[in-house]
């Protein structure tokens, strides 16, 4: 068999490495001329995963079984548009794709739903008129971007129609959506549908740059301790979900706001988070998602059983740079053999150029860490800021160690 992976960034390695077990051949696509994942495919197209034209010819060519992705929105959606239009398999059809990547259509089904969201409009071009009554801040965002670009914060009218016009730029439909800033704890949740039921697989607390208009995660932690007392709406929430876009089986991800009184959702997806989220929810639920979507694909049930963590904390943390080029990393490997990290993860090679941190694709590596205690949790962080370095080009440590704020 041949398979067609879009996408070459870290998840897209354990696909690949899922579907070389099964003895598939695989011919992978991304857009960068370098990726992190391109060593581990039989064959390499530099070619935009979102050009589907393109990426069916390819295909085609190519003459593969089916195509594949993981933990990424828009190339899902070129997935299941390419493999209607060939009469291949997916795990889920155009349509769905459709609803789960473009936040217009996502949030009309929410709201058709019942499923509480934030209030919002959806605009090709900037209207005053439109956002009558609501309230400041405002959070302005492209339609169809996924890795928080273009997501912005706005506390005027001024701040707005600047933000608005970059977000609906960066919009393949030249579309932004405005929406009502929720107070309260954001929560990531991971979800598996078997056969139309929402098994919570984790729930993680998101915590993000202080940027009072960006939302770049910096880090993750397990369990979300807000969830713990309204689990049972969470619960509801995932099943709502499920049910209202006919999900019966895939992975979903879901961004949560916790309340003082309500669960909001922000935005949903029929895939797994992306970095190394994967690996989170293995250690914290013991479910494999990667090898999931592959079964999904070939035709094969995925059962997601007991879950059962790792530990009782894992934080992974995502590490960010000052401005400078990549050469390589020091310390990690050493804390890893000591076992105080976990593990560690490269997502971009060297010779890489940072120059500021706009959204998630600008990390450079992450790493995990398990505890059983928070004491001990804190004790392994404190080490690893103090070890770890990210060393550019020039002999400089460029790592963004003030983002590694402390855990409590």
């Amino acid at each position: 068999m041949k398979a067609l992976v879009l996408a070459a960034g870290f998840p897209q390695i354990a696909l690949i490495q899922e579907l070389k077990k099964r003895n598939i051949e695989v011919v992978l696509a991304d857009y960068n001329a370098e990726p992190v994942a391109k060593p581990y495919a039989d064959k390499y197209y530099q070619e935009s995963t979102l050009d589907v034209p393109k990426i069916k010819e390819i295909a085609v060519s190519e003459t593969v079984d089916f195509l594949i992705t993981v933990c990424t929105d828009q190339a899902l959606l070129t997935v299941a548009k390419v493999s209607e239009e060939l009469g291949l398999p997916c795990y889920i059809d155009y349509k769905t794709a459709l609803n789960v990547t473009n936040k217009q259509y996502m949030k009309d089904v929410f709201m058709h739903h019942g499923i509480p969201t934030s209030k919002y409009v959806i605009l090709k071009e900037f209207d005053e008129e439109k956002i009558k009554g609501f309230r400041y801040p405002l959070i302005v965002k492209p339609v169809d971007c996924n890795s928080s670009k273009g997501v912005r914060r706005c506390d005027n009218l001024e701040e707005l129609k600047e933000f608005f016009s970059a977000a609906a730029k960066m919009s393949r439909t030249d579309t932004a959506i405005i929406e009502e800033f929720i107070e309260g704890k954001e929560i990531s949740v991971d979800v598996y549908v078997e056969n139309g039921e929402a098994h919570i697989l984790s729930t993680l607390n998101l915590e993000k740059i202080p940027d009072k208009d960006k939302f770049v995660i910096f880090r993750g932690i397990f369990p979300a301790e807000e969830a713990v007392c309204v689990m049972d709406k969470i619960q509801m929430i995932a099943q709502q979900i499920a049910d209202a876009f006919h999900i019966t089986d895939s992975p979903m991800l879901i961004q949560m706001i916790i309340g003082e009184s309500e669960v909001y959702v922000l935005e949903f997806s029929a895939r797994t988070g992306g970095g190394t989220k994967y690996i989170t929810i293995k250690q914290a639920s013991g479910f494999d998602v990667i090898k999931a979507v592959v079964d999904l694909t070939l035709g094969k049930k995925p059962t997601v059983g007991t879950i059962v963590s790792e530990a009782e904390y894992i934080v992974t943390e995502h590490i960010y740079c000052y401005e400078g080029t990549f050469d390589h990393l020091e310390g990690f490997e050493e804390l890893k053999n000591t076992g105080v990290i976990k593990d560690y993860y490269l997502y971009k090679g060297r010779g890489s150029k940072f120059d500021s941190v706009n959204n998630s694709g600008d990390r450079i590596a992450g790493y995990t860490i398990l505890a059983e205690t928070k004491e001990e949790l804190e004790n392994k962080h404190l080490i690893i800021n103090n070890s770890v370095k990210v060393i550019s080009s020039d002999g400089r440590d460029i790592m963004r160690h003030d983002l590694m704020t402390n855990l409590q």
